[in-house]
């Protein structure tokens, strides 16, 4: 089984990086979701990459809920909010490995992130 490696912001799920098992071990979904950019905090360069990547316009639940947080730390709230949505509609789902070893439904991890930020950004306009 492959597997892609993706990450989710420390402030969005409590851990610093995911695992993403893949269901199916297709080599041309093997793409790069900006792991190591986002991992090195440079929103915009994983934004650079993420926003022209083939892998958010199929639909692929790891970029774009890498593309939501990727605009989520650049403080684009709308737009995170919608990557995060687009990545609970889209028609695939993975099992994401967290950091601790725990498994998590991609579809719920897009969830959490989206709730996450929509409490966050309510404390902040307070």
């Amino acid at each position: 089984a492959m597997s892609l490696t993706a990450l989710m912001t420390a402030a969005l799920l409590g851990q610093s990086a995911f695992s993403l098992g893949m269901e199916t071990p297709a080599a041309d979904r093997m793409h790069d979701v900006a792991y190591q950019e986002l991992s090195q905090g440079r929103s915009e360069a994983a934004l650079r990459k993420l926003e022209s990547s083939s892998a958010v316009e199929a639909g692929d639940p790891a970029a774009l809920i890498n593309l939501g947080s990727a605009y989520a730390s650049a403080g684009r709230t709308d737009k995170a909010i919608a990557a995060y949505r687009a990545a609970i509609a889209t028609q695939d789902r993975y099992s994401l490995e967290l950091a601790d070893g725990s498994w998590v439904d991609s579809r719920l991890a897009a969830r959490t992130a989206l709730k996450n930020l929509l409490t966050s950004t309510a404390r902040a306009s307070r």
